[in-house]
């Protein structure tokens, strides 16, 4: 398997045809198709279906795209890091966050940093909670800020933050006059919010399902609210904006990226968010990801009302309270059906 091989693919894979990964890598058309010809050969199975000058991706080649992919960048970063040390610069620090934190709270964190001594070079990319454990634990990035749970052998946690999710609605919204929004007054509304069932949406549903939202007043029956399921709190609220419906979302993005047209409000139910900062563990850490470790606790505790740092060592007892709040609620849903 060689590297111009992969790069051909990789190439195919990202314009959508072979002339055009040939114009990106200075390759004629004949070149890249024997190259990627090749590499299909090598590995037993096709990477595309083709049907004349166009390509289709195969469900392998989907498979195969993400490592290769990775190892692609991995690569880059070897190059750029050798062009560096040959110009005498510091390594760079590489962090990675999930999207929320990446867009909500890394930025102001590192605004306090450049306040004070620059950092020198950083690198921030923005990652699913998996990814971002992969990346630390491999060592592609130095630092990870991510969504409990953070139960990895081979991580140390340094701390956990915690802070109440909040509604998101629209200005004109009547609700948008209440604060704090009462859970309950969002029945039988649309509700936007976030589709990872393993860290916030168990403590969304449970908490739904505490305040006995299917069932109202005098045994008037109430609608459950109706979910529209997103990966990102930022298309949340863009969704908000666009009228189609309230959020409940983690505070950082809604605090931390605020958009005209929306508001965020407190909510009258306590729905954690958990979320904390992570190396790879026996791992020395850079002085800057020391600094940067402190910017993001200082810049949660000024962006985040009622945020709470604790030590890395309550991270079991955590995810035993979150872990004991989901099973509340599924059972009061299943008393609910």
């Amino acid at each position: 398997m060689e590297l111009r091989q992969l790069e051909a693919f990789a190439a195919v894979m990202s314009t959508g045809s072979v002339t055009a990964a040939g114009r990106l890598l200075g390759r004629s058309q004949p070149a890249v198709s024997r190259l990627v010809q090749e590499l299909e050969a090598e590995i037993g199975y096709e990477l595309f279906a083709r049907n004349g000058p166009r390509v289709t991706p195969t469900e392998q080649g989907f498979l195969l795209f993400e490592d290769v992919e990775h190892a692609l960048t991995g690569l880059q970063q070897i190059r750029r890091r050798a062009k560096e040390i040959e110009q005498g610069l510091r390594r760079p620090l590489r962090v990675v966050a999930t999207t929320a934190l990446a867009a909500g709270l890394v930025p102001q964190a590192l605004a306090r940093i450049e306040a004070g001594e620059p950092a020198g070079a950083i690198q921030l990319r923005s990652a699913a909670p998996e990814r971002v454990v992969h990346d630390v634990l491999c060592g592609a990035a130095h630092l990870g800020v991510t969504s409990l749970p953070l139960e990895h052998r081979g991580l140390q946690v340094h701390w956990i933050g915690q802070a109440a999710c909040v509604a998101v609605l629209p200005a004109s919204d009547p609700l948008a006059r209440l604060d704090p929004v009462p859970l309950a007054a969002l029945a039988g509304r649309q509700i936007v919010t976030m589709a990872n069932p393993y860290r916030l949406r168990h403590r969304l549903d449970a908490a739904f399902a505490n305040a006995n939202l299917d069932s109202g007043s005098e045994g008037q029956a109430q609608a459950m609210p109706r979910m529209i399921e997103t990966n990102s709190s930022l298309n949340a609220m863009m969704m908000v904006r666009a009228g189609l419906g309230v959020a409940v979302l983690e505070p950082v993005t809604a605090h931390g990226v605020p958009l005209q047209g929306v508001v965020t409000r407190a909510l009258d139910t306590d729905i954690p968010f958990l979320f904390g900062v992570v190396t790879r563990q026996a791992a020395p850490t850079l002085p800057c990801a020391d600094a940067l470790m402190a910017a993001l606790a200082d810049a949660a505790a000024a962006l985040l009302p009622g945020f709470v740092l604790h030590d890395a060592a309550a991270h079991g007892a955590l995810l035993q309270q979150a872990a004991q709040e989901a099973s509340a609620g599924a059972t009061d849903m299943d008393k609910h059906p």
